[in-house]
């Protein structure tokens, strides 16, 4: 972060490791990132190069051990996530479903032949994930799903439809959340399953810079050795949410930091009434409170880092952190929009490609409205929505 924004001086709290992970990282965003994404967002694309380069850089599954993993620590993983959402959502969020969304599962409860099989690929980037929970019907109730796996011999026949799914259409194997008479498992499947489809979601106006997809299982048959074997219930998919929300946490403060530092550039360089209008009152208490608010978010997000490696850290506590980063980030972007005036409607800046993109953030990977019933049952002891 540029000196005047870093006013606080929270980097300084990083250690070496950290420290060069962040270089390295922003580095590759300030020179393969940031001069192409505003035409990514405008096509509706991601480049398949940008995830193999992700993967050469050791960005995914970065944070588990073995298998090709770099195996970091939580605070290392928070700032790749940063740095990438500086950039935009959609590479965090790409990183982010590769290795705690689809990495993370087969890690935690995969067979030894499954790990062996797609993790090390999975790490260097030659093979793509995708995790498939939401469906069209059942987003933030994943308990209802409809999406349904039936013993067939030793085989399993899924049929179900996922929606909103991160990688889908490019992913090399999908895990995807059935249920079954035993309760919800996950499954493996590998693109090219029989039955098996990905169609891409368009028209959207937020993470145009990643790629969303529609998943369809037809009958879709698998031997018993695509199951994951380690976990049943929603506390397999819920800890792989609780895993992808800390990087979000992490990476919504990049995206918030990069319209701060954006507002700054432009106050300080726009003119009007004969002065930069970084001179006027009413900016500069913009500004004011986008810095406050970002350092708050940065803090916490350092916080919860903490707690993580120490092993200590709660669902309720990511919850919290998601709720207010995110909230927080979207807040800084919207201020940032009217210092930049006309200009801010504009690819020119990332303003608004981060406004809306942090309208899904907002909303994916638990709703502002889940985690505040979340956090509030943690409070009272008492559920709303059950």
């Amino acid at each position: 972060m540029p000196a005047e924004t870093d006013l606080l001086r929270i980097d300084d709290q990083l250690g070496a490791e950290e420290r060069l992970i962040r270089d390295t990282v922003r580095s590759y965003v300030n020179d393969h990132v940031l001069p192409d994404v505003g035409d990514w967002f405008e096509a509706g694309t991601l480049p398949r190069s940008v995830l193999t380069d992700l993967g050469k850089l050791g960005l995914f599954g970065m944070h588990l051990t073995g298998y090709g993993c770099a195996g970091t620590g939580a605070i290392a993983y928070g700032i790749a996530c940063r740095e990438l959402e500086a950039g935009d959502s959609g590479l965090r969020s790409a990183t982010s479903v590769q290795g705690s969304l689809a990495m993370f599962p087969i890690w935690k409860y995969g067979s030894d032949e499954q790990k062996d099989e797609w993790l090390p690929r999975m790490a260097a980037g030659s093979a793509i994930g995708c995790f498939g929970l939401t469906e069209p019907d059942q987003g933030s109730d994943p308990g209802s799903m409809r999406t349904h796996a039936v013993r067939d011999g030793s085989d399993w026949v899924l049929n179900g439809t996922k929606m909103w799914i991160t990688n889908g259409s490019i992913a090399d194997i999908a895990v995807v959340w059935a249920s079954t008479e035993d309760g919800i498992r996950g499954f493996l499947v590998p693109r090219g399953t029989l039955g098996f489809s990905a169609r891409d979601i368009h028209k959207k106006l937020a993470l145009r810079a990643s790629i969303t997809s529609e998943l369809v299982l037809d009958s879709v048959r698998l031997p018993s050795s695509a199951v994951l074997p380690g976990v049943t219930g929603l506390r397999g998919p819920l800890s792989c949410l609780t895993e992808a929300r800390f990087g979000i946490l992490w990476g919504v403060t990049g995206a918030a930091r990069a319209c701060l530092e954006s507002a700054v550039s432009y106050a300080t360089t726009r003119t009007q009434f004969g002065k930069a209008i970084g001179g006027f009152q009413l900016t500069q208490s913009k500004l004011a409170w986008m810095a406050v608010s970002m350092y708050q978010a940065q803090l916490l997000a350092l916080h919860l880092g903490h707690l993580k490696e120490a092993g200590t850290l709660t669902p309720t506590q990511v919850s919290a952190g998601k709720l207010v980063n995110a909230r927080s980030a979207i807040d800084i972007a919207r201020q940032a929009r009217t210092i930049l005036g006309a200009n801010g409607v504009t690819l020119e800046y990332p303003v608004i490609r981060h406004a809306n993109n942090l309208e899904a953030v907002i909303t994916y990977e638990g709703t502002e409205e889940i985690h505040t019933l979340a956090i509030g049952q943690a409070l009272t002891g008492i559920s709303a929505y059950r």
